[in-house]
Order: C-alpha cells, then sequence, then structure tokens
C-alpha cells in the first residue's frame, strides 16, 4: 500500500494563517453586523448557542456545558454571560435537577433579540460566502469538523 506525499509545512502554515485571518475578519465584520442591535460576536454565539432547540430555551444550558458546546474556557464565557445578563437577555434559573446549580437560557427579551438578528446574521452570510457554491459549503464544512475534532483531541 502506497502512502500519501507528505504534506509540504507552506501549506499547512498557509491554511491555518488564513484561518487566522478569517476568524478576525468574521469578528470585525461580523460586530459591524449587529452593532446596530448592539451585539458582539460573542454574544452572537452565545444566543445562537442558546437558541438551538426547545429544549435549550425551555432548560438552559449549564455553563459548563456551554464553555464545552464553544469550545472557550469558562472564564471568558463568563464576562460574555455578565454582560448578555446586564442587557436583559438571558436569565439565571434554578436547574430542575440540582437546586444548588443554575442554567443560562434566553429570556423573552432575548429570544426578541436573537429573532431581529436573523436578517442581519443572513445578510452577513450571504455576503461573506459569496460566490462558494452549496457543495463547496458542504467540503469546508467536513473539512473544519475534521479540523476542529483533531484539535480537540490534542488536549487529551
Amino acid at each position: 500500500m502506497a502512502s500519501n506525499p507528505p504534506v509540504p509545512v507552506e501549506l499547512d502554515n498557509r491554511i491555518f494563517f488564513r484561518l487566522f485571518q478569517a476568524a478576525n475578519l468574521m469578528h470585525k465584520h461580523g460586530a459591524r453586523a449587529l452593532a446596530d442591535l448592539g451585539v458582539t460576536t460573542q454574544q452572537w454565539s452565545v444566543l445562537g448557542a442558546l437558541s438551538r432547540n426547545q429544549i435549550t430555551q425551555e432548560e438552559g444550558m449549564s455553563v459548563g456545558g456551554l464553555s464545552e458546546y464553544l469550545m472557550v474556557s469558562r472564564q471568558s464565557l463568563n464576562g460574555t454571560l455578565n454582560r448578555i445578563e446586564a442587557a436583559g437577555l438571558i436569565d439565571r434559573v434554578v436547574d430542575k435537577n440540582d437546586a444548588r446549580a443554575r442554567k443560562i437560557r434566553l429570556s423573552s427579551e432575548g429570544i426578541k433579540r436573537w429573532e431581529l438578528l436573523q436578517p442581519l446574521i443572513k445578510r452577513f452570510y450571504s455576503d461573506a460566502l459569496m460566490g462558494i457554491s452549496t457543495q463547496e459549503r458542504e467540503s469546508i464544512l467536513h473539512c473544519l469538523n475534521l479540523l476542529r475534532d483533531n484539535m480537540s483531541s490534542l488536549e487529551h
């Protein structure tokens, strides 16, 4: 069985540098896209995670669960949660299974804000992904999932 030839390190450097650039531009332009509604890209990710389905919206997520889902540290997430809570977009509710624990869920204002954000997010996605076909988007997503999984395994 023949093995694949080695990948040039320059190609790997370019991939990771493009990811770095894309992430920076996503934060910069994503923040601009949502600025009129006073939402940062970090807050956008939290609101999006909390809006994923009815169970999450009703029961909420633990800070630890949210941290794992978003792949961010609890420390940086806590600052974002405090700002979102101060804006009235989330509630901290008692966990039904453990009265000592709290879960985070969208408040009624948070649900309204998330709905108002949808046209802005859709326009941002449309502009950012212009010229990229559905098939190419699926391929990008597949590759990013593999990259995420590979990097997650580096922790172990």
